[in-house]
C-alpha cells in the first residue's frame, strides 16, 4: 500500500477543525477556564457540606427517626440488647473479686 495525502490527512488530521485556528479560538480557553472554575466551585461546595459535621449529624438523625418510624421493632431490640450489656458490665465490676 502507498500513502497517498488523503489517507495522511485523515489519519493525522483526526479531530483537527480549521474553525479553532482562527480569532475565536482565544474565547476557547476563556471558556475552559471559567469552566473550570465552575467545576472547582462545585467540588468545594460538595467537600464543604461533606464536612459540615452539624448537617450531617441532622441528616442521621433525620434518617435514625424516618428508620424508626417505619418499624421500631429492631430498634427496640437493639436498645434491651444494650441495656443487658451494661447492665451486665456494672454488675460484673461490682460483683468481681478483683
Amino acid at each position: 500500500m502507498t500513502d497517498s495525502p488523503t489517507a495522511a490527512s485523515t489519519t493525522t488530521g483526526a479531530g483537527y477543525s480549521p474553525a479553532t485556528t482562527g480569532p475565536s479560538a482565544a474565547s476557547t480557553p476563556s471558556a475552559s477556564v471559567e469552566e473550570t472554575r465552575r467545576k472547582l466551585e462545585q467540588t468545594l461546595d460538595a467537600i464543604e457540606e461533606k464536612l459540615d459535621v452539624k448537617k450531617q449529624a441532622g441528616q442521621v438523625a433525620e434518617r435514625v427517626q424516618r428508620s424508626y418510624n417505619d418499624n421500631p421493632v429492631p430498634w427496640i431490640i437493639g436498645a434491651t440488647a444494650v441495656a443487658i450489656g451494661v447492665i451486665g458490665l456494672v454488675a460484673w465490676a461490682i460483683l468481681s473479686d478483683d
